[in-house]
């Protein structure tokens, strides 16, 4: 039996950039064959958006809730999407 496929877009705040943010979760988003992007907002905080199976998005999604060791992950917002067919998984400026 095949997993669902969904979409998430998260919105972190806290301390998450100038902290390797970004490359952390691409690197545990793309070890788990998650597709979507990862970028920085103007506001100081990261938005990420990652499609794959349930699993492996709940996992990055969890990732991201922590972050890398020098983050400091105050609040996540996601918000489900439907699923678009997302490959790869860039860092976007």
């Amino acid at each position: 039996m095949t997993e669902k496929i969904v979409r998430a877009r998260a919105k972190v705040q806290g301390r998450v950039q100038g902290v390797w943010f970004r490359r952390s979760t691409a690197d545990f988003a793309r070890g788990r064959g998650v597709a979507g992007w990862v970028r920085n907002l103007p506001d100081g905080s990261v938005e990420a958006v990652v499609e794959g199976s349930s699993t492996a998005v709940d996992a990055v999604l969890d990732y991201v809730r922590v972050g890398p060791p020098r983050a400091e992950v105050t609040a996540v917002a996601v918000v489900w999407e439907a699923p678009v067919g997302e490959t790869g998984f860039e860092i976007r400026d």
